[in-house]
């Protein structure tokens, strides 16, 4: 972990923040639970219990893995709908195949990303290939949930298909950080995502005993989650490790710090960085659907019960 990386991060563009940029405080830091989603393939919920007026607009995100599973075991989801919002899918090692109702789809593994706007409303269905259920193998992404607009709630679906080679790599002015730009943009370096709702989406990894503070829109949240490894984030560095996420307050920067000694298996502090600008609308969620009321919400599932969500499609040939 992970694929897309380089040789030398020294090669790339650098970023910081300015030094006159006001430092963003730690709020709170969090444990994710563990959970099973799917046909039971096993995740760390990294929002819960924080409370959705420091996440908006993100809904939830998933750590899925990180498993070895044995011949046999790897699982997905059978078919479901969804409405209202948009998913992301990014697979740091490993395959996936996506299918939807839409026409959308495809393999991604290793660094790629799919991004599927609900919208008005489709199906689909995330698997490993049957080639990975036979051999067994390593998986490791994550999911999450970014809402939309009400004005955008019922706009028709899309499937975006990213590559791990497309996103946007950066480092620190040291080079002690690289950081993969997947969508939104950081210091004017744009990533290949294209979003309905303004976030910035960023995959750092820092060498042990690196620290990078970069700039951050003063009109976006500030979210930090701890994919492997061990570290600190803020000024005041309020110490983090894997599975634990960091919510930032104000401001026009934030630091994050990976602790001068990691794990053998997890050489380096793997983060996950969102930001986004707040919706502030009513937010309506339950299961697959989010809307901003109950009527709609209920609208949803009877037009899903009615079949007006899509029919499942003829699987594709792989």
């Amino acid at each position: 972990m992970p694929a897309v990386t380089v040789e030398n991060p020294l090669t790339l563009p650098r970023v910081a923040a300015p030094a006159d940029a006001v430092a963003r405080p730690v709020l709170a830091v969090s444990t994710a639970p563990g959970g099973f989603e799917g046909e039971g393939f096993p995740v760390r919920r990294a929002f819960a219990g924080i409370n959705y007026t420091h996440l908006d607009p993100f809904i939830m995100m998933d750590q899925m893995g990180e498993v070895d599973y044995a011949p046999g075991e790897p699982k997905g989801t059978p078919w479901h709908p969804h409405r209202g919002f948009e998913t992301v899918t990014y697979i740091i090692d490993g395959t996936f195949i996506h299918q939807d109702s839409n026409g959308g789809g495809g393999t991604i593994m290793n660094g790629d990303t799919q991004w599927m706007t609900a919208g008005s409303g489709l199906l689909h269905i995330e698997t490993p290939p049957e080639s990975l259920v036979m051999s067994g193998g390593l998986f490791h992404g994550l999911q999450l949930w970014v809402n939309l607009p009400a004005a955008d709630k019922m706009m028709n679906p899309r499937y975006q298909d990213i590559r791990g080679g497309q996103v946007q790599l950066l480092t620190s002015p040291d080079g002690g950080a690289l950081l993969r730009v997947i969508a939104g943009e950081l210091d004017g370096h744009e990533g290949p995502g294209i979003t309905h709702t303004p976030i910035t989406m960023v995959h750092a990894t820092l060498r042990p005993g690196a620290e990078i503070t970069l700039p951050w829109r003063e009109d976006f949240n500030g979210i930090a989650y701890v994919l492997a490894g061990r570290g600190a984030v803020g000024t005041d560095r309020r110490p983090v490790h894997t599975g634990q996420t960091a919510v930032f307050g104000a401001g026009g920067s934030l630091t994050v710090r990976a602790d001068e000694s990691q794990d053998s298996n997890t050489p380096d502090l793997e983060i996950v960085l969102l930001g986004g600008r707040p919706i502030r609308e009513p937010m309506a969620h339950y299961g697959p659907f989010v809307m901003n009321s109950q009527a709609e919400l209920k609208q949803a599932f009877d037009d899903f019960q009615a079949g007006r969500l899509g029919t499942v499609p003829v699987p594709h040939v792989q």
